[in-house]
C-alpha cells in the first residue's frame, strides 16, 4: 500500500535550537511524529549556525533568547541564517510576546512565523503551523496579534479598511489560509477572497504574487499595530 503524506510534511529536514534539553527533545518527539526528521539540535546560536551550514535544512525552529546572556542570541543566527541560508524556513520561538523582534523578522519575507512557548502544548496548533512555514507560508502567534491591535490608534495605514477587512487582515497575520478565515467568522471562502482583494488594493500594494502581497500586507498591518 502507497504510503499518502497529505500535509508534505515527509522528508522536511528540521533543525532544533532550544538550550533547555527537556523542551529540546519534547519538541524533537513532536515532530518527528508529525512526520518530520530532525537532522541536529543545538543548544546555542554558534552550533546551531555549525548545524545548518553543515546540514541545510529545510527548516530551523529557534528559541530567541540563548546562551551565553540570553537575550537575542537565537534572534541574531535566524537573522544570518535568513541572510546566508534564505531558502531555510525559520520558527521563532519566545517565552514572551516581543513585539520589535516579531517585526524585525516577519518583514524579511515569507517561509517564517513566530509563536508563544506556551502554544507548544497544543500540539495539533504547533504542528499544523510548522506545516504552514514549511509550505512557504507565514504565522504569527495570536497574542501577538491581539497585542498590537489593542494599542493601534484610529488615525494610521489601515484607516480605509472596514471593521470586516480588518478582521480578516488580523486572521492572516496569524497565518490562516482563506478557508481557515472563512470558518473563523462564519462567511463563505469566495467572500473571504474579496475581502482580500480589497484589502490588498487600499493598501496600495505592489503587484506580485498573491503570496507576496499577503505577506506585505501583514507586514503593514503589524508596523501600523506598533508604531500606534
Amino acid at each position: 500500500m502507497t504510503h499518502v503524506d497529505p500535509d508534505g510534511t515527509e522528508g522536511t529536514r528540521v533543525v532544533l535550537a532550544e538550550d533547555d534539553v527537556l523542551m529540546r527533545e519534547g519538541l524533537a518527539s513532536l515532530l518527528e511524529r508529525g512526520g518530520y526528521e530532525v537532522i541536529g539540535q543545538a543548544g546555542d546560536g554558534s552550533e546551531l549556525m555549525r548545524l545548518v551550514g553543515e546540514q541545510q535544512p529545510n527548516l530551523a525552529i529557534v528559541d530567541i533568547r540563548m546562551p551565553p546572556a540570553h537575550r537575542t542570541e537565537g534572534l541574531e543566527a535566524a537573522q544570518a541564517i535568513r541572510e546566508q541560508f534564505p531558502e531555510t524556513a525559520l520558527l521563532i520561538l519566545s517565552a514572551h510576546v516581543e513585539v520589535e523582534h516579531a517585526m524585525t523578522l516577519l518583514a524579511s519575507g515569507p517561509r517564517i512565523g513566530y509563536m508563544l512557548k506556551s502554544r507548544v502544548t497544543d500540539v495539533d496548533e504547533f504542528l499544523d503551523a510548522v506545516g504552514r512555514i514549511s509550505r512557504g507560508g507565514s504565522v504569527v502567534d495570536p497574542a501577538l496579534v491581539q497585542e498590537l491591535v489593542a494599542a493601534r490608534e484610529v488615525d494610521d495605514p489601515l484607516e480605509e479598511l472596514t471593521r470586516r477587512e480588518r478582521e480578516v487582515l488580523a486572521l492572516m497575520a496569524e497565518g490562516r489560509s482563506n478557508a481557515g478565515i472563512g470558518r473563523r467568522l462564519w462567511i463563505t471562502e469566495g467572500t473571504v477572497e474579496k475581502h482580500v482583494h480589497s484589502i490588498l488594493t487600499k493598501l496600495r500594494l505592489p503587484e506580485t504574487n498573491d503570496d507576496h502581497r499577503r505577506v506585505l500586507a501583514v507586514v503593514v498591518f503589524l508596523d501600523a499595530c506598533q508604531t500606534s
